[in-house]
This record gives C-alpha cells, structure tokens and sequence, in this order.
C-alpha cells in the first residue's frame, strides 16, 4: 500500500475555497476539517491581537490517498494556490481503513 496522510493548514478566509476545491477533487473520497491554530515565533502576517495571545487561526483539513494523487493535489495547490500562505505535511501510511 503506497497511501498518504495530507494535511492541510489554511488560514481560516481560504475555508471555503479550499473545501469546494477538495470536493471537486474526484480521485478523493473525502476528508475532515478542523480548527487548528499555529504558535511560533514568526509575527508575519499576524494581527495585533494574534501576536499578543501567541496563536494564528488556521483550519486543518485531513485527507489520505494513493501516494501518487496526494503528490498530485499538492502540485495543483502550489499552482492555483500561491501565495495564499497555505502550509502542508505529507506522511506516508503503513496503514488504514475503517473498522
């Protein structure tokens, strides 16, 4: 089995462009998303408010697939998303399913 876990960090205005982008996606069967936020210590791009309370919004979507689509999804987001400070983790799965 050559699966995937991609996941997703997206600031929380992308949302909903993202969420219809992935159901567009037909080589997926689908995916979960979650609030997540982001602490470190580079301030770009934060509001006040954020580098106050040390965290960033983000929204995590959570999908797993072919290791050839993730690599695919991945090189369309870095195409038709650029720029929009999207951040992702691709980690290789010994396995998975439903019980």
């Amino acid at each position: 089995m050559d699966k995937c876990l991609l996941i997703i960090y997206s600031p929380p205005a992308l949302e909903e462009t993202l969420v219809d982008w992935l159901l567009e996606q037909d080589q997926l069967s689908g995916f979960s998303t979650a609030e997540a936020y982001g602490h470190g210590s580079r301030q770009e791009g934060m509001s006040l408010q954020e580098q106050v309370s040390g965290r960033q919004k983000r929204i995590q979507f959570t999908l797993h697939a072919e290791q050839k689509v993730i690599t695919g999804l991945i090189e369309q987001l870095k195409i038709e998303f650029a720029g929009t400070n999207l951040h992702f983790i691709q980690i290789p799965l010994t396995d998975c399913g439903s019980i």
